[in-house]
């Protein structure tokens, strides 16, 4: 129950009253705030809930819910997985994976209005406070984003500041809904809105090894024991709450799996490990490294297509097509393609492999680039500059000169 100096937070009756709000709108706004540093996974210390109510003055009334001491949240859990309320957020993929884990509950029928005002003429990347001016010209402070979230009492700077946060965001839903219902974008955003319904937080131990860098340089063996490294480093550091670098940096754990020591003589020839390390740690390495080394070797990845220095040219031809479709199409660039997946698509052209697994190629984006590009870096057909200085796309000739446009 909240305690009267914190009388702004919400206790069980509030949450269960908006609760209801929202179930009768069908929809609810929502925020976290939450602190990382120094954590295994972030910590969820408050969570900003609004929902129409013609009752307020602003028709929207507003609870934060303390994530250190939370009241019962389970009738708003419930509406987060309800298909037929839609909620609403902000660069939601942060939002979704810590309101999964902690209260555990999926997610379904996001609006992000991040990723919503992407297709409606504004930037992909754009932070609340800017969209807001942007798009309603509202305009709301930002003193108390970096403050220390999981502190108790909070202040009143941060209760107001978290408040701030969903009181107009149902309101610029409304706004960015309007707008790509009338340029017919509202189903590619909705589609781009249900990726972020299975994000996550939680990491599987045995796949942490992935994601280490230069595991490539490892033979079949070191990329065994890399594997049982990176699982025990992740499982240590799930437990102690801490950053997994902070048990053994991402470049010692390469060279310990590179070079297998049997012994804490052999750890402290590895550069990166403290000899305090080594006395707390030394007994937990060793035994990954020789699980390791019983594992079947993991061998190298199979052949995948790679960079070239030559793709260069292939890759600003291809990003030139993309930045040409999404202007047309008053899109943000950053929706349609990353340059990492560009890279990824000129390699296996020229490669004549496969197509990658990237987004550039599916769904919405297809329908919009995919067929052209494909033509375009198959020699099918040429980019050119028309009259008006815009690029077009023409078709070639058997001979290869461009043919007219029909």
């Amino acid at each position: 129950m909240v305690k009267s100096k914190e009388s702004t937070l919400a206790g069980d009756e509030q949450v269960a009253a908006s609760a209801a709000l929202a179930r009768a709108s069908g929809r609810l706004g929502i925020d976290t705030e939450f602190m990382s540093e120094g954590r295994y996974r972030a910590l969820l210390c408050l969570t900003q809930v609004g929902v129409e109510d013609p009752s307020e003055p602003t028709g929207i009334r507003t609870i934060l819910i303390d994530g250190l001491d939370s009241p019962n949240i389970q009738p708003l859990a419930e509406l987060l997985a309800d298909p037929s309320i839609e909620i609403v957020l902000h660069a939601a993929r942060q939002d979704v994976a810590i309101l999964r884990r902690v209260w555990q509950t999926e997610i379904t029928n996001i609006f992000d209005t991040q990723v919503a005002a992407g297709f409606a003429g504004e930037s992909a990347q754009a932070g609340y406070a800017n969209l807001l001016n942007s798009i309603l010209g509202q305009r709301v402070a930002k003193t108390a984003s970096y403050t220390r979230w999981d502190r108790r009492p909070l202040t009143a700077e941060q209760l107001a500041y978290a408040a701030d946060d969903v009181a107009h965001l149902l309101q610029l839903a409304d706004e960015l809904q309007r707008r790509l219902t009338e340029s017919g974008r509202e189903q590619w955003a909705r589609e781009e809105c249900r990726r972020l319904e299975g994000v996550s937080d939680e990491r599987d131990p045995d796949a942490a090894w992935e994601r280490l860098p230069r595991t490539n340089s490892l033979d079949p063996r070191g990329r065994a024991i890399a594997r049982r490294l990176a699982a025990w480093r992740e499982r240590t550091a799930q437990s102690e709450d801490r950053p997994v670098n902070q048990v053994v940096s991402d470049q010692s754990l390469v060279e310990l799996a590179k070079r297998h020591p049997t012994d804490n003589g052999a750890l402290g020839q590895i550069r990166g490990l403290h000899p305090s390390v080594i006395k707390r740690r030394g007994a937990g390495i060793i035994a990954a490294v020789q699980e390791g080394m019983e594992d079947p070797p993991i061998p190298r990845e199979e052949r995948r297509a790679r960079t070239d220095s030559a793709d260069t040219p292939l890759i600003a031809l291809a990003e030139a097509l993309l930045r040409g479709r999404a202007m047309e199409s008053g899109l943000a660039y950053e929706l349609i393609a990353s340059r990492a997946e560009l890279e990824q698509i000129v390699a296996a052209a020229r490669q004549s492999l496969p197509e990658p697994e990237v987004r550039t190629l599916t769904g919405w984006r297809r329908d919009l680039v995919g067929a052209d590009l494909e033509a375009l870096l198959s020699g099918r057909t040429a980019l050119a500059v028309e009259q008006k200085k815009r690029l077009s796309l023409h078709q070639l000739s058997d001979n290869g000169s461009i043919m007219p446009r029909q």
